[in-house]
């Protein structure tokens, strides 16, 4: 009868220590186009790619991410940190890098096209969030 409660105790006490010996996985925050955003540094995240994703896809989820989930004004600067290069959360997958403050000696200056390749390129936290707009077509069609 006590042998029971001391081998339940010790299988419990091993599962906890399991538990607490596993490594922590950052959070994933998910855009409203279903991408991932998972922090890399202090100030610094990475908008991880989907099959088909494009420029406007991680300017979408960071443009979210900004504005849903850190609260930052619509005028508030986003600014890539490092371009379009391997995920550090998910091995084999692509992400972005992004800040809201630039990248020390990096060009700020406008851009006349949308990218994900230089860095320093910048977008308002507005107009990166409208880009999750211009897609609503696809989620539409994507049905039928």
């Amino acid at each position: 009868m006590f042998e029971g409660k001391g081998i339940t105790k010790a299988l419990a006490a091993g599962l906890l220590a399991g538990l607490i010996c596993l490594p922590v996985s950052a959070q994933a925050w998910r855009a409203w186009n279903r991408h991932e955003v998972l922090p890399v540094s202090e100030g610094v995240w990475e908008v991880v790619n989907r099959v088909g994703s494009g420029a406007q896809d991680y300017w979408c989820g960071i443009g979210d991410f900004a504005i849903r989930q850190l609260r930052s004004q619509a005028t508030q600067r986003i600014y890539i940190w490092q371009g379009i290069g391997p995920s550090v959360h998910r091995p084999g997958r692509k992400s972005v890098q992004f800040s809201l403050s630039p990248p020390p000696g990096s060009d700020t200056s406008p851009r006349l096209s949308l990218s994900v390749k230089i860095r320093g390129d910048n977008l308002n936290a507005a107009t990166a969030r409208n880009y999750c707009y211009d897609r609503i077509e696809d989620w539409r069609f994507r049905f039928k």
